[in-house]
C-alpha cells in the first residue's frame, strides 16, 4: 500500500541528524512502492534545502544531490491540492489549528483513503482525531 509523505519525512532523508530507522523503512517503502504528496511537497522540501544552504548547514553540492534524490522518488504530486485548498484544506486548518500547508497532507491522505506519514506533531494529532493512519515514527 501506498502512503502520503509529507516533508518532515523527506527531509529526514536530507540530513544524516535527522534520520530514524522509521523513517528509512518508509524510504524503502516509497522507493518499492511509490508515495503521493500535494502539489505544494516540492516548494516545501526545496525550501528547506535552500534555507538549509543559506545557513551553513549543507553546501550547494549537498544541496544539489538532495534534490536529485528527492526528485528522482516515485512521489505522485496531486492535482487537485489548489482545488480542494478553497474548501476542505481550508476547513481542516482551521478545525485543527493547522497551517494550510499542513492542512494539504491531511486532506490529501482522507481523500485517497491512505496513511499519512509525518512527523509534525500538530499534524499527527489531527490525524488522530479523523481516524487517518498513521506512519513516520517509532510508535507507528
Amino acid at each position: 500500500m501506498s502512503f502520503v509523505v509529507d516533508s518532515s519525512i523527506a527531509l529526514t532523508w536530507c540530513f544524516e541528524d535527522e534520520s530514524t530507522q522509521a523513517a528509512d523503512a518508509l524510504l524503502v517503502r516509497l522507493t518499492n512502492k511509490g508515495a503521493h504528496a500535494p502539489s505544494l511537497w516540492p516548494l516545501e522540501v526545496l525550501n528547506a534545502l535552500v534555507t538549509a544552504e543559506r545557513r551553513g548547514r549543507i553546501t550547494s553540492k549537498a544541496r544539489h544531490e538532495r534534490i536529485a534524490l528527492l526528485r528522482a522518488l516515485p512521489i505522485i504530486l496531486d492535482t487537485e491540492t489548489a482545488g480542494q485548498a478553497w474548501t476542505i484544506t481550508n476547513l481542516l486548518a482551521e478545525r485543527h489549528s493547522l497551517t494550510l500547508y499542513d492542512a494539504a497532507y491531511l486532506e490529501l491522505a482522507q481523500r485517497l483513503d491512505l496513511p499519512l506519514a509525518t512527523l509534525d506533531i500538530d499534524l499527527r494529532a489531527a490525524a488522530n482525531v479523523l481516524g487517518v493512519p498513521l506512519m513516520g515514527s517509532t510508535a507507528d
